[in-house]
């Protein structure tokens, strides 16, 4: 486990323009602006203070060791909020937070995101419904594994629940995209993968993407239901993790190897729901307790019948001792699967008294 810092993980204005201000210099302007007697008085001083922050050689922007960090924008609409105050109560309560943001971060549960600045990470979604039209195409992320998800997913739950330095697992690795993600944010990663074509190629985009932390990424081939994870975690020193991602074939929609130890291969759903709680019940041992894990999972439609894969699937993760936190609904309106051939599926809907498909589930869990 990792020591947290305030400078481990910047909000996601990092790639903003920032104002780097003198700490004692800002401090004294918050107590100048507590000192105002009236509303209007305290509006006349706010002005002032916004033009010194647009003046670079003001005393404000003298930065030191004891400097702190701005978006400008997040700055200015905190003081345009004192402003509207129509009581200096409620301005003071303003202020009151400003300050607070001075005096180092307090950081929400299992990650470093900083709750005293929180407005600044306004890119982490906390609501239920996530539109997400187009997958990150950076670096080597690549859309030509059918199947894969959306790097924005483990990206969200990486940031939401990690800390830099901690270890991610990732049982049906796939395409890595996990791990990139993991690379990238300063977490430890291990991924599992049963077909060694796709291994071999995820070895390659992680040899082709820069390593900005000294952290592990790596992918092993075998088959989650009998490799040792216990002793694979030890190879990388460490004997648990704090996140596990789990995203599963959805049964046989896809047919990922003709391997029939893959979970794409399960003769039944019931066969398939078997494998995936034995699965989660030999991972559950290896994650800290309190921490989570997430399952990305679809339904599926045969036969003029609706299949409900994703809800059983979250029963069988519940019932191996996981409460459930949170369901997330991802609309899936931008995969390469439904790209182009809208009409096609709308005009199936109609003709076949069904809805097409447009979600899926990200089910998150926390161990007990």
């Amino acid at each position: 486990m990792t020591e947290r810092s305030s400078s481990a993980q910047s909000p996601s204005h990092a790639d903003s323009p920032q104002w780097l201000l003198n700490r004692a210099e800002l401090t004294a302007v918050i107590a100048w602006l507590f000192a105002a007697p009236t509303p209007g008085e305290l509006r006349i001083r706010l002005e002032q203070v916004q033009q010194r922050l647009l003046d670079e050689h003001d005393p404000l922007h003298a930065a030191d060791d004891q400097a702190i960090r701005f978006t400008p924008e997040v700055l200015q609409a905190e003081l345009e909020q004192i402003a509207a105050a129509q009581t200096l109560e409620r301005a003071h309560y303003y202020l009151n937070r400003l300050q607070r943001s001075l005096d180092g971060p307090r950081f929400a549960p299992d990650s470093d995101i900083d709750l005293r600045r929180w407005k600044e990470y306004d890119d982490i979604l906390t609501d239920s419904l996530w539109l997400i039209e187009r997958r990150d195409g950076s670096g080597v992320h690549r859309a030509d594994y059918w199947g894969n998800f959306v790097p924005q997913i483990p990206h969200q739950f990486i940031r939401r629940y990690t800390r830099p330095g901690e270890w991610v697992l990732d049982p049906f690795a796939g395409s890595g995209t996990t791990l990139i993600e993991a690379r990238r944010l300063g977490r430890n990663a291990i991924g599992v993968e049963l077909q060694p074509a796709m291994v071999r190629h995820v070895e390659e985009l992680l040899a082709a993407e820069p390593t900005p932390h000294p952290t592990v990424a790596v992918i092993e081939q075998g088959d989650s239901l009998t490799v040792d994870f216990a002793d694979l975690l030890r190879r990388y020193g460490t004997s648990t993790v704090q996140l596990v991602l789990l995203h599963p074939p959805y049964h046989d929609i896809i047919r990922f190897s003709d391997d029939p130890r893959d979970l794409s291969n399960a003769p039944t759903v019931d066969e398939f729901l078997q494998r995936l709680t034995i699965l989660t019940e030999r991972i559950a041992g290896l994650l800290d307790h309190e921490r989570y894990l997430v399952l990305v999972i679809g339904d599926m439609y045969r036969h003029g019948e609706w299949y409900p894969l994703g809800f059983q699937a979250m029963e069988a993760v519940r019932s191996c001792g996981f409460r459930l936190k949170s369901i997330i609904v991802k609309n899936i309106t931008g995969t390469q699967g439904k790209r182009g051939s809208n009409e096609l599926w709308r005009y199936r809907a109609l003709a076949g008294g069904f809805y097409v498909f447009k979600h899926e589930y990200l089910f998150l869990f926390q161990r007990r």
